[in-house]
């Protein structure tokens, strides 16, 4: 019988979550695949590691955020101080790019695609995965970044909310052309520093002036 408790298992299920919350969708994932593909014999194994669907994508969450945050901390030290936006957004893009690395970081670069609204970066109250983490401190900083290019608060937590959507989105997508054994219309160097200079230009966008429109 698959055992149903302790930390090989609870691994077990979080790779299994991976692949299946990438496949399936987080929405459309069904637990019981989840538990199938990690060969555990309870039905109930997720619940009992994690408590719901919730908590194991929190974990699966977690574990890729726990990859890159080294780096990013590394990135951050090596543009320095006073990096400027497009500093900031090469260290995030560099780190989170680490992931198309690996078959399994792939995976999970396209389950956080599907997230990347769920930061909490339009009410400042930061999901329990990324708070207090490096990246949450480098979105801080991007926003230094656009207060003192004179955007009011409202516009500002929204451009960032889509910046990193973007990102998420993009690299999601990278993420599945590998995993398809699909050719990408460009390099990933190219790629790259497309993704940067396409951020960077989302949020240097003018403030817009509405006229009347009476």
């Amino acid at each position: 019988m698959a055992r149903t408790s302790g930390p090989e298992t609870r691994e077990k299920l979080i790779r299994a979550g991976e692949e299946v919350f990438a496949e399936q969708g987080v929405d459309g994932a069904q637990l019981r695949d989840i538990v199938r593909i990690a060969g555990q014999s309870n039905p109930s194994a997720v619940q009992y590691h994690f408590g719901s669907r919730g908590g194991l994508l929190d974990a699966v969450m977690a574990a890729r955020q726990e990859r890159t945050e080294l780096v990013l901390a590394d990135e951050l030290e090596r543009v320095g101080d006073g990096a400027g936006l497009r500093g900031l957004l090469g260290a995030l893009v560099a780190a989170e790019a680490t992931e198309l690395r690996t078959e399994r970081g792939r995976r999970c670069l396209r389950v956080s695609a599907q997230l990347s609204h769920e930061s909490g970066v339009r009410t400042r109250t930061p999901h329990p995965t990324i708070d207090g983490t490096v990246y949450w401190r480098l979105i801080g900083l991007v926003e230094d970044c656009l207060t003192e290019a004179g955007l009011p608060e409202p516009l500002r937590l929204e451009r960032l909310d889509l910046a990193l959507t973007l990102v998420g989105a993009a690299l999601g997508d990278r993420a599945r052309q590998y995993l398809a054994g699909t050719t990408p219309l460009t390099d990933e160097r190219l790629f790259l520093a497309d993704l940067v200079e396409t951020t960077a230009a989302l949020l240097r966008a003018p403030r817009p002036h509405l006229g009347d429109a009476s």
